[in-house]
């Protein structure tokens, strides 16, 4: 024992460890940094598995077109434990999105971003945008029919940018299509550059934690004064204050743990996420769609009108930014507590309720063609030859049936044509058909003469009454 006391001495006065200790994890922290405290650490934790899952993955990970795709499917289905660690990967990811999400909802509506903890929130709000960066980035890296899709959407909203559309749009693709180069590109950002970033911002961000100290939890009437609130928050850790480490840090370990849990039970039962048909750009019948947390602005895309998706992929990350930007620097005094500043609850609950709606419907996507659509049954037919029944057939072979649904059978993109003989006479059914509309292809130029009159008898059928 008093050998290792002395080699521990030894040690200490060579690194000056115990002060470093005291500084960091023995820091003294307000009373009452309860359950509500435990997501900032929480985030951390969820990088540190997204590191160290991510480096065993790049062990075997192959970046390039030939390979990709395969070694990813070694890795789910032949490798040992590599369902779990792909899982692993997945589910840290998700946690971290939705823990950083949490956390900064907590700041917000406690206004821990106020005096003097404003570069604080800035360098969390820069920690939340790589964050989404990391997510955006690893999902071409599964190198599949959707994570290609997806990538040309995001380089074709980018091209809409006034004046620098064009280099963005290059810049995302790594040329002028997606290849080698953009796999390349994505695998750099998302294994080196965007990591480093969060390295560097983490330890910003905890170093002005142990500067400024942990934000107290709010009490109405008591504002902050820039002039006065040091010396305050000073006198009251002295007074009540105890150290971080075990008397509040208990609940960071205790939550972290139960959180790495659930992520190996998620990994384990649920498993890796699943892998598309290898990327074909001959094959248009894919869904392109983001990772659940970006399938919120997913949606608002497409449920945008026409008119105001070019205005809302400009000003729509603008705002965001603003977001992030005005309360530290514009409101960074005054009250704290949530009980006299009721609209920024409102506000969170807003933004909360909306991606959420948001995100069913960007799951349900009701705007996409549905491409798994069975042909009409018979008993919806209504005839077994003759031009109803041949029109009938030519609805599904043709690809109406994706985008219109009739009697519960298709896609939503389109009108419901269950009884569109009732609204519009057979020469006005011929005229869209030939003609086309906004989302609608003209077919004119594709189908035979008696095709369009078969097609056109079976949508004069589709009524409640007989003709």
């Amino acid at each position: 024992m008093h050998t290792l006391k002395q080699i521990w001495m030894w040690f200490d006065d060579r690194t000056g460890a115990s002060a470093v200790w005291k500084e960091t994890a023995g820091h003294l922290v307000p009373r009452g940094t309860g359950w509500w405290y435990v997501f900032g650490s929480a985030t951390l934790a969820a990088f540190l598995v997204q590191v160290f899952t991510g480096i065993a993955l790049a062990t075997i990970y192959v970046p390039s077109t030939a390979d990709a795709y395969h070694t990813l499917e070694f890795i789910t289905y032949q490798a040992k434990w590599g369902h779990l660690l792909r899982g692993l990967h997945y589910f840290g990811a998700s946690a971290m999105v939705l823990f950083i999400g949490i956390h900064v909802s907590r700041t917000f509506i406690m206004a821990a971003y106020k005096f003097p903890r404003e570069m604080s929130w800035l360098s969390g709000a820069a920690l939340l945008l790589f964050t989404i960066g990391m997510g955006f980035t690893g999902q071409l890296l599964r190198w599949d029919q959707v994570a290609v899709w997806s990538v040309y959407i995001a380089a074709e909203q980018a091209g809409r940018v006034p004046l620098i559309g064009k280099a963005l749009a290059h810049f995302i693709l790594a040329g002028n299509t997606v290849g080698g180069a953009t796999l390349s590109r994505f695998f750099a950002y998302h294994v080196f550059f965007v990591p480093m970033m969060i390295f560097g911002f983490i330890g910003v961000h905890l170093y002005l934690v142990l500067r400024n100290g942990i934000s107290e939890p709010p009490k109405a009437g008591r504002p902050v004064d820039p002039k006065t609130y040091r010396s305050w928050y000073e006198n009251m850790l002295k007074r009540e204050g105890h150290p971080f480490w075990p008397n509040a840090a208990w609940r960071d370990v205790v939550f972290s743990t139960a959180m790495i849990v659930v992520l190996v039970a998620l990994a384990w039962f649920v498993g890796a996420p699943h892998l598309a048909k290898p990327p074909d750009p001959t094959i248009l019948d894919a869904e392109p769609r983001p990772d659940w947390y970006l399938l919120w602005y997913f949606a608002l895309l497409a449920l945008l009108p026409h008119g105001l998706e070019n205005y809302f992929i400009i000003l729509g990350p603008l705002l965001f930014v603003a977001f992030l930007l005005v309360p530290p620097l514009f409101f960074n005094k005054g009250e704290r507590s949530p009980l006299l500043r009721p609209w920024a609850i409102v506000l969170v609950i807003g933004i909360w309720t909306t991606i959420g709606t948001l995100w069913v419907q960007g799951e349900n996507s009701p705007w996409s063609p549905d491409f798994t659509a069975k042909p009409l049954p018979a008993s919806v037919v209504g005839a077994a030859s003759g031009p109803v029944y041949e029109g009938a057939q030519l609805f599904h072979s043709k690809g109406c049936e994706y985008c219109h649904e009739i009697s519960g059978y298709g896609g939503h993109r389109g009108p419901i044509l269950s009884y569109v003989g009732e609204r519009l006479t057979k020469d006005q059914i011929t005229i869209r058909i030939v003609s086309g509309g906004t989302n609608m292809p003209a077919f004119g130029g594709i189908l035979k003469a008696s095709e369009l009159r078969e097609l056109a008898a079976f949508l004069d059928s589709r009524s409640r009454t007989t003709k």
